[in-house]
C-alpha cells in the first residue's frame, strides 16, 4: 500500500435513511411470503399503525399501497427481469433481498419515480433491512434493470408469441403458464380477449359500495360521496362505484351497516338468485357458503322486503360471527349458523331458494389478490372438486320440488364451473338449467347461456360464475 493510500482517510460511515414508506411496503410483502397472508388484510392495520405513529398522510399511504401491490402484480415479469440480471439462479436468492428487488424494479419499470431516486431509496431500504453488505449487491442489480425500459425488457426475456403463446402472455402480463391457459380456456377466442383479460387482471379494481335495499338508497350514498367521489353501478340498481382514494369506512351508511363494499358481480349473483322464476310459495331462503356475508347481507335486505326468511350457514365460526355481523340489523327475519353444507342440519325440501357460493381457487379476483396467483397450484382444483360437487348436489335437496339453487364461484376455470355443474346434473338427475341471462339485464357479453360467466375486462367486476338449477324432483 503506497504512503498516499495510507494518509488518505476512510470514508465516515453514514447511517442509512429511514424510508417509513418503503419501510412499511417491505413489511407488507415479507409477511404475504412468510405468513401466506393477504395484502388487503396485512396493508390496513399497517397503514393505520403508521398514520399514528409515522404521521402518514394521504399521499404516503397512496404510494405505500401502489408499490405493495404493483410489486405483487407484476411480481412474475420482475422476476423473469432480476434473474437476467444475476450470475445465480433466483431461487438461491434470499427472499428478503427478492423483495427488495421487485420493489425497487417496480419503481424503475412501473412507476414515474425518477431513475436516480428509485434506485437511492431502494438501496438505502436494503442498508435498513438487509444490511450494508446485501445493499451493494440490490445497488449492482438495480442499476443493471434501469439501463431498459420496460418494454425493452420484456423484448429481451419474454420468448416470442410465435414460439410460446402462453408463456409470452405469462412473463410479458404477469400470470403463472397454468393460470394463462386455464383462463384462456375459459375465456375461448384469440389473442386480444386474452391479453384484455391479463391486462385487466394487472389493473387497480374500483371499489364498489352496495346500497342494501329498503336500509339505504344510491341516492343517498352518491349524495354523501358528491359528484367527483361518487358514481351509479354500471349493471346493478344498487351499485355506487367509488372515485380513486374514495375512504368507505367515512360513509355513515358504511358504518351503520346500511351499505357495504361489494364487488357489482356479486352484487348480480345475488339479485339473480332472488329474481329467478319460481312457482309456488317464496316463503324460506339460505344462503349455504355465507361467510364472510356480503352476499348474505344483500339476500337479507331483499328477503326483507318480501317477507322472507333467511338462513345464513357458515361452517367456520369465526366467519358466521362475521356474517351475524353482516346481516345486524337487517329489518326481516333470519338466522345465522355454523353448520357444514355437506352435512346440513335442515331437513330436505326446506328452502324456496338456495345459493352456495363454493370455496374455490379465486382467479376471478385477482385484481384484488394478485398473492393468489402465485400461491394456487393446479392440484388445489383437484382439492376443491369434492367440495364444490357436494355443496351443489346438498344445496339441490336442500330446496323443494320447483326451488332454485344458484351455483357460484368467483372463479371462471372450467373444472371449477360448468364441469361440476353438468357433473352433478348427471349424476344426481332431477334438476334443469334456467337461463341466468335475462336475470342480469343490460348487462352485455354474458354467452350463449344458460350460465353466465362474468369478466373483469369485459364488465368491470371479478370473473364471476353463476348456474341457476330448478329441482325438478
Amino acid at each position: 500500500m503506497s504512503e498516499q493510500s495510507r494518509r488518505r482517510p476512510s470514508k465516515p460511515y453514514r447511517r442509512p435513511k429511514k424510508d417509513p414508506v418503503r419501510i412499511l411496503a417491505f413489511e407488507a410483502l415479507r409477511a404475504v411470503d412468510e405468513r401466506d397472508a393477504y395484502a388487503n388484510l396485512v396493508l390496513p392495520p399497517l397503514l393505520k399503525k403508521a398514520r399514528e405513529k409515522e404521521g402518514f398522510d394521504g399521499r404516503d399511504a397512496a404510494l405505500a399501497t401502489e408499490l405493495v401491490y404493483g410489486t405483487l402484480r407484476r411480481q412474475g415479469t420482475y422476476d423473469a427481469i432480476i434473474a437476467a440480471c444475476i450470475d445465480r439462479p433466483l431461487r438461491e436468492v434470499d427472499p428478503p433481498v427478492l423483495d427488495v428487488l421487485a420493489l425497487g424494479a417496480h419503481q424503475l419499470l412501473g412507476t414515474r419515480i425518477p431513475t436516480h431516486a428509485a434506485v437511492s431509496a431502494s438501496v438505502e431500504l436494503a442498508r435498513v433491512v438487509l444490511g450494508d453488505g446485501r445493499a451493494k449487491f440490490v445497488n449492482a442489480v438495480l442499476r443493471k434493470i434501469a439501463q431498459q425500459d420496460l418494454d425493452a425488457w420484456l423484448e429481451q426475456v419474454a420468448p416470442p408469441y410465435e414460439e410460446d403463446a402462453e408463456d409470452h402472455l405469462a412473463v410479458v402480463h404477469s400470470h403463472p403458464r397454468w393460470v394463462v391457459s386455464a383462463l384462456w380456456d375459459a375465456l375461448g377466442g384469440g389473442r386480444a380477449g386474452i391479453e384484455d383479460l391479463l391486462e385487466a387482471d394487472n389493473e387497480r379494481p374500483e371499489v364498489t359500495l352496495v346500497a342494501r335495499p329498503g336500509r339505504s338508497t344510491t341516492d343517498e350514498l352518491l349524495d354523501v360521496l358528491g359528484e367527483e367521489a361518487g358514481l351509479p353501478g354500471r349493471w346493478s340498481p344498487y351499485a355506487v362505484r367509488l372515485a380513486e382514494g374514495g375512504e368507505p369506512g367515512a360513509i355513515d351508511a358504511v358504518r351503520e351497516g346500511r351499505a357495504g363494499v361489494q364487488d357489482e358481480g356479486s352484487q348480480l349473483v345475488a339479485i339473480a338468485l332472488a329474481n329467478a322464476p319460481l312457482d309456488g310459495p317464496d316463503e324460506r331462503w339460505l344462503d349455504g357458503c355465507a361467510g364472510p356475508g356480503g352476499k348474505a347481507a344483500l339476500l337479507g335486505a331483499l328477503a326483507a322486503e318480501r317477507g322472507v326468511t333467511l338462513l345464513a350457514s357458515e361452517k367456520q365460526p369465526h366467519r358466521a360471527r362475521l356474517v351475524d355481523r353482516a346481516l345486524a340489523g337487517n329489518p326481516g327475519p333470519y338466522q345465522v349458523i355454523a353448520a357444514d353444507g355437506t352435512r346440513p342440519p335442515w331437513r330436505p325440501g326446506s328452502f324456496d331458494r338456495a345459493l352456495v357460493d363454493v370455496p374455490c381457487s379465486g382467479l376471478g379476483a385477482l385484481r384484488r389478490r394478485p398473492e393468489a396467483r402465485w400461491r394456487r397450484r393446479p392440484e388445489d382444483l383437484e382439492g376443491f372438486a369434492p367440495l364444490q360437487r357436494a355443496l351443489l348436489t346438498e344445496a339441490l335437496k336442500a330446496v323443494r320440488v320447483g326451488g332454485v339453487v344458484g351455483y357460484a364461484t368467483c372463479s371462471p376455470h372450467l373444472a371449477e364451473t360448468r364441469v361440476v355443474v353438468d357433473d352433478v346434473l348427471k349424476r344426481t338427475g332431477g334438476a334443469e338449467l334456467i337461463d341466468a341471462r335475462p336475470l342480469m339485464p343490460g348487462v352485455p357479453a354474458l354467452g350463449d347461456g344458460p350460465d353466465v360467466q362474468l369478466w373483469p375486462h369485459l364488465h368491470g367486476t371479478d370473473a364471476m360464475y353463476l348456474a341457476l338449477l330448478r329441482r325438478t324432483a
